[in-house]
Formats: C-alpha cells, sequence, structure tokens
C-alpha cells in the first residue's frame, strides 16, 4: 500500500497536432442583389411614345380604329406635309412659342424672386406664403373670367394665365427647397461670418437649386398646359386655334397634327431641362444617374 501511495504516476503525453492546418469548407460566392433601377439606356425615354405609335398604326392598318374617329398616322403625316408646305403650321408654331416663351420668362423669374423672399425672410414669408398657398388651390383657368375683365382677350391675357401656371410651381417648389436647407450650414455660415452676398451664393443657390429645377421642369409643363387653353379663347392665331377651326370641320387629322406638335414641344422641352439640370447639378449621385 505505501509502494502503492508513494508511487508517482507519469502523466499523459500530450495529443501530436498534424502539421498541416485544417481547411475551412469553400463558401459559395455570394450574389450582389440589385436594388437600383438599373443602367440607362441612351434615348430609352423614346420608347414609351415609339410603342404608342406603333400600336396606333397597328389599329389604324388592321381596321380596330376607325378614321371618322382618328385619323390613320399615315393621313396625319400627309396633312402635316401640307400644312408645312402651305406655311400654316409654321406660323402658327411660331406665335405658339412666343407666347409660352413670354409666360414661362415671367413666371420663372415672379416665381423665383417670391420664393427667395419668403425663404429668406420671416417677414417675406408672413406675408407671401399664404396669398400664394391659397392661389396654388385655385387654378389659373378658373380666374379666366376675370382676367378676361381686367386685361380683354388679347395678349395680354394669355401670356399672364401663363405666367401665373408657371409661378406658382416655381414658387412652390423652390420655397420648399429652400426652407429644407439643413440649419447647420447657416450656423456654420454664421461661424465663418460670411456675408449676405456670401451666404446667398454659397449656401442658399446650391440648396435651392434641386428644387428649382423641379420647379421649372414643372412650370415648363404648366406652360404649355396653359397655352392649349388660352389659345382657344377669341385666338386668331396658334396651334390652339388651327385645332379649334379643324374642330368646326371635323378634321380629325389637323387635330391631331395640333397635338403632336404640343407632344413634341413638350416632350424636348423638359428634356432640355433635364439635360441643363444633369449639367449643373453633375455633384449629385442619384437614382436618374
Amino acid at each position: 500500500m505505501t509502494e502503492l501511495l508513494t508511487h508517482t504516476t507519469r502523466p499523459a503525453a500530450p495529443p501530436v497536432k498534424s502539421a498541416a492546418p485544417a481547411v475551412a469548407p469553400a463558401s459559395a460566392p455570394k450574389t450582389r442583389r440589385r436594388l437600383g433601377p438599373g443602367r440607362a439606356v441612351p434615348f430609352g425615354r423614346l420608347i414609351g411614345p415609339v410603342l404608342v405609335i406603333a400600336l396606333w398604326w397597328a389599329a389604324s392598318a388592321t381596321g380596330y380604329l376607325d378614321p371618322r374617329i382618328l385619323s390613320a398616322p399615315g393621313t396625319v403625316l400627309s396633312t402635316a406635309s401640307d400644312l408645312v408646305s402651305s406655311g400654316r403650321l409654321h406660323d402658327n408654331v411660331l406665335i405658339s412659342l412666343q407666347r409660352a416663351g413670354l409666360g414661362l420668362f415671367f413666371g420663372v423669374g415672379a416665381g423665383v424672386l417670391l420664393a427667395v423672399a419668403a425663404g429668406l425672410s420671416r417677414t417675406g414669408e408672413y406675408l407671401l406664403d399664404g396669398p400664394l398657398q391659397i392661389k396654388r388651390a385655385i387654378p389659373s383657368l378658373a380666374m379666366l373670367p376675370l382676367l378676361i375683365l381686367w386685361l380683354g382677350i388679347g395678349e395680354q391675357m394669355k401670356v399672364t394665365v401663363i405666367a401665373l401656371g408657371v409661378a406658382v410651381n416655381m414658387y412652390i417648389n423652390t420655397y420648399a427647397s429652400l426652407t429644407g436647407i439643413d440649419s447647420r450650414y447657416v450656423e456654420l455660415a454664421e461661424g465663418l461670418d460670411l456675408s449676405r452676398a456670401q451666404f446667398i451664393r454659397k449656401v442658399v443657390v446650391p440648396g435651392s437649386l434641386p428644387g428649382f429645377f423641379v420647379g421649372l421642369r414643372l412650370g415648363v409643363t404648366a406652360s404649355w398646359l396653359g397655352l392649349i387653353v388660352v389659345e382657344q379663347i377669341n385666338a386668331t392665331s396658334g396651334i390652339g386655334y388651327m385645332m379649334f377651326q379643324a374642330q368646326q370641320y371635323a378634321q380629325s387629322d389637323v387635330i391631331i397634327v395640333g397635338l403632336v406638335a404640343y407632344g413634341i414641344f413638350g416632350f424636348a422641352s423638359d428634356a432640355a431641362v433635364r439635360a441643363v439640370e444633369r449639367k449643373v447639378l453633375s455633384w449629385r449621385r442619384t437614382l436618374a444617374g
């Protein structure tokens, strides 16, 4: 017993570790899920209009579309060629462009000035924002009887109606963009002791440009919408007048030529604003690309 108690047992040898490292199971490569709208396609915005024209052409060719209701594309092209050769379309288009351009010019200027006055001053906000919000709820076309009473039925009334629609869109979007500027930028400008002009140039203008371009796009659309209406009220020229005259004689092809002209000008002007916006706001990375 004594020898058993005094006998020391030798500890067991540690297990021999393998020199080769353990190989981890290979994991399958994870696929990256795309959440954005995808890569932009050049001239991709033309796909929708081209499809509409193709469906229109197919419906007319197969007889599903009554030419008395809607003329075929070939007939519309022939009518457009006749209107161009006679100079009738050219003269009316120039007058319509002049009206829309003047209304857009005055509307953009007035809307931006009002937005700056209301967005950078509490006094301006209290005096201007309320009436302009009320005007936003009243369509410009609803003011036609009053504007005719004040201004008559001449060019001044037509340009004023267009300008009112443009100015409201410009004011709402530019004002919202101005008041949405982060207050920390204002505090930073005050800490750097910037002058009023420097504050407007370095903080206000960059911060309000996104809203300005949204308002400009809506304003361009509003100018064409207003033009369509005012040119059918005691007008003697313009695309709308040409369409109104065609309505009296059930000339659907002439009406469609006018609608196509409105659509082309609206699409082209919106594309031009988009191009300028991408150039000016090239520092932004958005889903629009």
